[in-house]
């Protein structure tokens, strides 16, 4: 296979197309044979069936004269009828596989080619080409974009290349070159840099489009091919097409070898009773019943026999068990196929079994490992409650101070902010009167959660706001803060533009420390059109708190009486921080930051130290708490499943109290349930010494 990776990659896009190697492209193949190949490769593999590899033996022990028996076509034909309904299965499904790849390879592309867009096909593309991609293509290989209008994730292109636009002469002058780490099958990283004029820019995940993505809500970008063909990322993902074996496969192989031992005994004792048979009387018969030709003893006669007794008695290994479990397994696919209970009919969707042997499979699960968020859960966030600088709100009060139902309540009427969200719900009066009041605490909180993320804004008419979000717990942020007169407007990769009580203010964004599963927090430094410099946290209280100032001790304790309120309603929390910068700082900080961030070795770790320097002595604004609504059905599957006596694991981020309150709302735990315990260690030690 020809590598398409290049380490040092020159962006030079005057090229002839007799230039382009024709040998590295981005052809893909997830097929496993061809036509020369099948036979041999398809052979070997049926015969990696113990049942298949013994009556080949069978066979080949029919053609010696001395120990044969039956005429060997008693076994060909058998044996060829089940190798042939197998070999026409794993050839359909083969052949499928090489439509799918044909026309992946054949799909269209523009590329820059002399100055000029051409039309290609993917299968040519190759490490160094600049494409165009236009509204809902694929991407058709991993990618690092120069230029895009407007995006609905958070893919931002580095601004000494959006300058480009879709100039084809700025395109074909752009000459730089990108170093990037050799191709692997991590989607969530990438580390690289562009050299241009001298200078060096990094590039991150954030700037790559990987093959197997969709355009959506761009009318055009522009990409250069970073990996192509097998290295890219989807691809390096996907593994070898393989041979696979069921439970059931491998079961039978253990039975067809306990037949095969059982079979190998009675046949041993056949012969040994043949040789003493042979020595005592047979020596005394050779007259009527002589010896074969060759044969000269009772041992070799006892010997022979042995082989002749397998060949008599080869009924015992049944041959005909792995065509009735295929046709058993083609049959019990149909009845998925047609299975009513599990027709959806909302989108028209019946169960589908893509494979024969789905049901013995799903016959075989004794564990269920399952994510909460957007599994069990309708991953629909709605902005339910939050603590500002020690009061809470969300909840309603009447006029005796006792909670009430919000159902009982008029909701309040945002009809006075011409940017907000008319889906946005929410009960509680009194946060509106504070946002109204100009209360500090208030409009910095809002504030920060209008400026801290990575939603990305779509405003197709005027006022029409409509975002997109990578994670919906800030989709629904945003939206809050949108509707209490905050409104998070549009976006570049250096400004962040946000209307603020009807007031529109344009903050420089000057650094993103991105979340992780690390982490568990992101921040954003930004510079106020009065020119104050100010870091914005928000994340899991367990870690925002240990970065706080220590004059927050008494608003940390009121704070954290809430969360856990919150968390114990089942409500996902997050605490919201800030900072105020110095100039001086920070323009050393960030020095150190760009070095950091164009490092090709140990940039994680780099830009990590420098995270942890700044994000310290924070001060507590608030906390956030937002409803994930459990999905229709889960209690009662969950329920079920437990009659089956399936384990279930959920994983989640929540917090613990959060947790538990899940737990009983979808039916994994039970008031009836004995012996329910925490387990808190942090190593596997901790772990077992808890559980002893």
């Amino acid at each position: 296979m020809c590598a398409s990776y290049k380490e040092n990659i020159n962006v030079s896009p005057i090229i002839q197309e007799s230039e382009r190697e024709s040998e590295c492209n981005n052809s893909i193949k997830t097929s496993k044979y061809n036509f020369f190949t099948f036979l041999p490769l398809n052979l070997f593999e049926q015969f990696q069936r113990i049942a298949n590899a013994y009556f080949l033996f069978l066979l080949i022990l029919q053609l010696i004269p001395q120990v044969s028996s039956l005429s060997w076509f008693t076994t060909v034909v058998p044996l060829v009828l089940v190798l042939a309904v197998s070999g026409v299965k794993d050839a359909i499904d083969d052949f499928n596989r090489h439509k799918s790849d044909n026309h992946v390879n054949n799909r269209p592309v523009q590329v820059l080619i002399n100055g000029r867009l051409k039309d290609d096909k993917w299968m040519n593309i190759q490490v160094g080409d600049i494409i165009k991609l236009e509204n809902n293509n694929f991407v058709t290989f991993d990618s690092c974009f120069y230029y895009r209008e407007t995006n609905l994730k958070v893919k931002q292109a580095l601004t000494v290349t959006a300058e480009l636009g879709e100039n084809l002469q700025k395109l074909t002058d752009f000459d730089g070159e990108v170093k990037c780490e050799a191709p692997n099958n991590k989607l969530d990283k990438f580390t690289g840099t562009l050299t241009l004029c001298g200078e060096k820019f990094a590039l991150d995940n954030e700037k790559m489009l990987l093959r197997g993505c969709t355009i959506r809500n761009t009318e055009w970008c522009f990409g250069l091919v970073i990996y192509a063909g097998p290295d890219t990322k989807l691809m390096q993902n996907c593994g070898k097409t393989t041979f696979k074996r069921t439970s059931i496969d491998r079961l039978m192989n253990v039975l067809v070898l306990v037949i095969f031992a059982f079979l190998a005994l009675m046949c041993f004792i056949l012969a040994i009773g043949n040789g003493i048979w042979e020595r005592d009387k047979g020596y005394y018969f050779q007259v009527y019943l002589p010896w074969a030709v060759g044969v000269n003893s009772a041992a070799y006669s006892g010997f022979l026999m042995f082989w002749s007794y397998v060949i008599i008695l080869n009924t015992v290994v049944p041959i005909s068990l792995y065509v009735s479990v295929e046709i058993i397994r083609l049959g019990n696919s149909f009845y998925i196929d047609w299975d009513r209970k599990m027709y959806y009919p909302l989108n028209d969707t019946p169960a589908q079994a893509r494979t024969t042997t789905l049901n013995e499979e799903l016959g075989q699960i004794k564990y269920i490992f399952s994510d909460k968020t957007g599994t069990l859960t309708q991953n629909i966030m709605a902005f339910n409650k939050c603590s500002i600088n020690g009061k809470s709100y969300g909840d309603v009060y009447d006029m005796a101070g006792q909670r009430t139902e919000i159902t009982e309540v008029e909701k309040v009427d945002f009809s006075y902010n011409q940017l907000a969200d008319p889906k946005f719900v929410f009960y509680d009066h009194s946060l509106v009167e504070a946002v109204k009041l100009d209360d500090a605490a208030t409009h910095g909180f809002f504030r920060l959660l209008s400026l801290c993320h990575t939603v990305m804004p779509e405003e197709k008419k005027e006022g029409n706001l409509v975002y997109q979000a990578q994670s919906p717990d800030e989709g629904a942020l945003v939206t809050a803060a949108r509707n209490f007169g905050f409104v998070f407007r549009a976006r570049t990769p250096e400004t962040i533009t946000v209307v603020e009580m009807g007031e529109t203010k344009v903050y420089e964004l000057l650094a993103i420390l991105d979340f992780n599963n690390v982490r568990k927090r992101m921040s954003v430094i930004v510079r106020s059109p009065e020119g104050d410099l100010t870091l914005y946290c928000k994340g899991a209280d367990t870690i925002v708190y240990e970065l706080l100032d220590s004059s927050c001790g008494s608003l940390k304790e009121e704070t954290m009486e809430h969360l856990n309120e919150f968390a114990g309603e089942g409500l996902r929390t997050l605490v919201v921080a800030y900072k105020n910068l110095q100039e001086g700082y920070f323009q050393e900080w960030h020095k150190r930051h760009h070095e950091a961030s164009t490092a090709l070795d140990g940039r994680e770790e780099k830009l990590s130290e420098l995270y942890e320097e700044v994000e310290k002595d924070l001060m507590l604004l608030g906390a956030t708490a937002i409803e994930d609504k459990l999905q229709d059905g889960v209690p009662q599957t969950i329920e079920t499943l437990t009659k089956a006596h399936i384990k279930i694991w959920v994983l989640t981020g929540d917090k613990q109290e959060t947790a538990v309150n899940i737990g009983y709302s979808c039916n994994m735990l039970h008031d009836d349930m004995k012996d329910v315990f925490i387990i808190e260690g942090n190593t596997s030690e901790e772990v077992l010494e808890e559980l002893r």
